[in-house]
C-alpha cells in the first residue's frame, strides 16, 4: 500500500484491525481495585470485594466513587452484548525520541490491557445507539498523545457520519509532554471534530471524571453540548497546589471538585454512577432527532 508523504509523519501505528463483534471482555489485570477487601479513603469503612463491585464501585457508606476501568464502565453503561470496539491496535510512536517512551507505553499495556488511555466504540443505552469514548487514567495518567486524540476525533467523525450522538468519559492528566508538541497538536484536532459533530447536527455528551485537567480540560472536554460530572471529580486545568504557589493565597477546599464548579457554572450537573445510564439515555432521546435507534 503507498503511503502519503504526509502519512509517514503520523506519530501513531495503526495496525488495521477489524472490530471485534462481541461485548468487551472483563480484564482483570487492568482493575484498579485489585484485592478482595478494599478500604474506603473517605470514610475508613473496609468494603468486601463483591459488595463494592455490585455497588458500581461506590462507598455505601460515604457514596465515594472509586476510580474504575474503561471496560468496567462500558460493562455498566451500555446494553448486553452491544458495545462494538472501534479503532482498535492504534498506539503511539516515539515521534520525538523521548528516552524511555517505548518501553513505558509497552509496560502500560502489559499492564492495562490496552492499546491506548482510551476505548473507543459504539453501543446501545436502552436501545439508543451511541458512540463512545472512554479514557483510562491507568494507563499513564490518562495523557493524551498522538494516539488518543486520534482515537477520539475518529470517534467523533464515526458520530459525524453515521449521524449518533457521542459520549465521551473524560479522565485524563493532560496532554502527553513526552511527545512534545505533537500531544499538544491533539487539542486542536479534538476540537475540530466537536466543532465538525455540532455543524452535523449531533449531540456531544462529556461525563467529568476523577481526575480530568490540563489539555483534556482546555480542550474537548469542556466542548459538551451537556457536561456531566461524577461527584467528588477534580476538574480543572493547573493542579490546585500549582495555583497557590503562583498567587500566594489559600484556595476554597473544594476548589476544582465538581461541586464547586457545578456551583460556578461550569457544568451542568452532577450525576452518580447509578444514574448515569439513565440520564445519558434520556439525554440522547431529547437532544437527537427523533431519538437514535
Amino acid at each position: 500500500m503507498k503511503i502519503s508523504r504526509i502519512a509517514r509523519y503520523f506519530p501513531f501505528r495503526s495496525r488495521g484491525k477489524k472490530p471485534r463483534r462481541k461485548p468487551a471482555p472483563f480484564l482483570t489485570k487492568e482493575r484498579v481495585i485489585a484485592k478482595k477487601r478494599h478500604q474506603c479513603p473517605f470514610c475508613h469503612r473496609h468494603i468486601e470485594g463483591g459488595e463494592l463491585e455490585k455497588n458500581l464501585f461506590v462507598c455505601p457508606d460515604c457514596s465515594h466513587h472509586f476510580r474504575i476501568t474503561p471496560r468496567e464502565r462500558i460493562l455498566f453503561l451500555v446494553d448486553a452484548d452491544s458495545f462494538q470496539e472501534t479503532e482498535e491496535g492504534i498506539t503511539s510512536l516515539n515521534p520525538i525520541g523521548f528516552p524511555g517512551y517505548d518501553d513505558k507505553i509497552r509496560r502500560m499495556v502489559n499492564i492495562t490491557g490496552l492499546d491506548e488511555a482510551v476505548i473507543t466504540g459504539i453501543g446501545s443505552i436502552d436501545g439508543n445507539r451511541t458512540v463512545l469514548a472512554v479514557m483510562s487514567f491507568k494507563f499513564m495518567g490518562g495523557s493524551m498523545g498522538s494516539a488518543v486524540g486520534e482515537k477520539i476525533a475518529r470517534a467523533i467523525f464515526n458520530g459525524v457520519k453515521q449521524s449518533l450522538p457521542v459520549i465521551i468519559f473524560a479522565s485524563s492528566g493532560g496532554a502527553r509532554m513526552q511527545e512534545g508538541i505533537f500531544s499538544l497538536m491533539q487539542m486542536a484536532k479534538t476540537s475540530h471534530a466537536a466543532a465538525r459533530l455540532e455543524e452535523a447536527g449531533m449531540p456531544l455528551f462529556i461525563v467529568l471524571t476523577d481526575p480530568t485537567t490540563g489539555g483534556v480540560t482546555a480542550s474537548f472536554a469542556m466542548l459538551g453540548d451537556v457536561t456531566l460530572a461524577e461527584p467528588g471529580a477534580l476538574i480543572g486545568f493547573a493542579g490546585p497546589r500549582v495555583i497557590e504557589g503562583t498567587i500566594k493565597q489559600k484556595l476554597p477546599e473544594s476548589f476544582q471538585r465538581s461541586e464547586f464548579l457545578l456551583e460556578k457554572g461550569f457544568i451542568d450537573l452532577i450525576v452518580e454512577r447509578k444514574e448515569l445510564r439513565p440520564t445519558l439515555s434520556y439525554l440522547i432521546e431529547t437532544h437527537s432527532p427523533e431519538g437514535v435507534r
